[in-house]
């Protein structure tokens, strides 16, 4: 019987690349991973997304931190991604009923309790970044490397994109690590790094690839911070750039629909609405993190609309800096998210949410923002607009998909929001009577700092411009009209 060709020996046509670019015959060759193997292990590597996603969202509304919060937010969206991805992928592997609600091991699930739990900032980011992130990104490369690059092409380009993204996680939450104070000592986070060091080794690592002792398996699981059960907290935090955060002194609506004033200054007063859409993650968090047992496409959709509204917060950001304005001088409120998420239920919460979004839909909402923006000469704003408007067209289809069935028909889920907010209605004066605030009209020096990096003269009617938050919602329910 004629010696078999070895597989290195192996030429293809004219030189050409082998096997669709994927890899070499050779490399193809060896046996890799079995279809039980990788169902196994992909379900670890789902199931860490998903604590992930369900960690950092859990967090974004009581980090004070604006740059942590707007990290954490979106994390949690390509975490969601990424589960999504894998959830398709392991659904193709012949493997019904999936079980991928299922805990793997239960020094897996205390592993990731821990980390949710942590009460510190520098807990949090190392138990997040440099553990979990890693140990996942580290799992993913043996993955990749012990399983058959032909036959199991489809896990491996979507591991590859979650490698990626990976990798960007740990650059930032290092930059994090490095830039945040921690003070002298840290003996919290030595103790948890212990405890998650030794949960991961009793788990078998995150992919249960790693070989356990006896003593080990027998073992009682150790938990430091998850021995209480964790609980959401739902009030917003804003780090001391945030000054006068109950402020209600400026109504931007009014501003934008009064015909009298100018582009350029209706551009400034759309960058305050975008950077004060921060308070909508910090609300929408509330609503995963106390809505259980929705389909997962929920929590992905969820997930990318609560990511726009950080992104928008930074649109905003990004606005004023390009128009030399120092944007700590606007007083950007949390008022809406924390009256909602201390006063509402879930469900109420979505009900305002839905309400909101669809009075931004007709052609005086977010088509007339994204005029403004055009007429006022600044393409940078036209942009920050024309995504922005397009965004909040994803948000009214997910909230259609999601929020109006729970009612039946779309005039009962409006009414639910609009009654829903009745019960938060701007309480002006009542945060001033508590010595909350004063409701400064921080407006004209904003605008005169505009103008002088401009340098042109101020507008005196647009200076003058003083007209209080309370006519919000009643601006909204003419747009909605409308």
């Amino acid at each position: 019987m004629p010696t078999p060709k070895p597989l290195e020996n192996y030429t293809s046509y004219n030189g050409l690349p082998q096997l669709a670019g994927l890899c070499t015959v050779e490399e193809a060759g060896k046996p890799g991973l079995s279809v039980e193997e990788c169902v196994r292990r992909l379900k670890r590597f789902h199931y860490a997304f998903k604590r992930l996603h369900q960690i950092l969202t859990a967090r974004i509304t009581a980090e004070p931190i604006y740059e942590l919060k707007t990290g954490f937010a979106h994390h949690a969206y390509l975490c969601a991604e990424h589960v999504t991805a894998l959830r398709t992928r392991i659904a193709e592997m012949r493997e019904p009923p999936l079980g991928l609600e299922d805990v793997p091991h239960p020094a897996l699930e205390a592993f990731f309790d821990e980390i949710l739990a942590a009460p510190t900032t520098r807990e949090l980011l190392g138990g997040v970044y440099s553990i979990a992130v890693m140990s996942l990104d580290l799992a993913i490369r043996d993955y990749v490397n012990a399983t058959n690059p032909l036959t199991d092409a489809p896990s491996r380009r979507a591991l590859r994109f979650a490698r990626l993204e990976l990798d960007d996680m740990l650059k930032w939450g290092k930059a994090c690590d490095a830039g945040l104070d921690h003070g002298p000592s840290e003996p919290g986070w030595a103790k948890l790094l212990y405890v998650l060091q030794d949960l991961l080794d009793t788990a078998g690592g995150i992919d249960g690839a790693e070989t356990v002792d006896s003593a080990l398996q027998q073992k009682v699981l150790p938990r430091c911070y998850s021995a209480t059960p964790y609980q959401y907290d739902p009030v917003p935090r804003r780090d001391e750039r945030f000054t006068d955060p109950w402020n209600q002194g400026v109504n931007a609506e009014s501003f934008l629909y009064n015909e009298t004033f100018p582009a350029r200054a209706k551009a400034l007063m759309m960058l305050y609405k975008r950077l004060r859409e921060i308070d909508v993650p910090e609300m929408m968090a509330s609503i995963i993190a106390q809505t259980p047992g929705k389909p997962w496409g929920y929590y992905r959709d969820m997930s990318r609309q609560l990511w726009d509204e950080a992104r928008h917060a930074m649109m905003g950001e990004v606005g004023f800096v390009a128009l030399g304005v120092d944007w700590t001088k606007v007083k950007i409120t949390f008022n809406w998210s924390y009256r909602l998420n201390t006063e509402c239920t879930p469900m109420e919460r979505h009900g305002v949410l839905y309400f909101i979004e669809q009075g931004l839909m007709p052609k005086t909402g977010k088509r007339h923002e994204f005029e403004v923006g055009q007429q006022s000469g600044l393409p940078l704003i036209a942009t920050l607009q024309d995504f922005d408007w397009a965004d909040e067209v994803l948000h009214s289809q997910i909230g259609r998909q999601w929020y109006v069935p729970e009612f039946g028909t779309l005039q009962k889920a409006l009414a639910y929001g609009d009654q829903a907010w009745s019960k938060v209605l701007s309480n002006w004066a009542t945060v001033k009577a508590q010595g909350l605030t004063n409701h400064e009209n921080w407006w004209p020096a904003v605008y005169a700092q505009a103008c002088a990096a401009e340098g042109v003269v101020p507008d005196p009617v647009v200076l003058a411009f003083d007209e209080t938050y309370e006519g919000k919602r009643a601006d909204l329910q003419r747009i909605a009209a409308e």
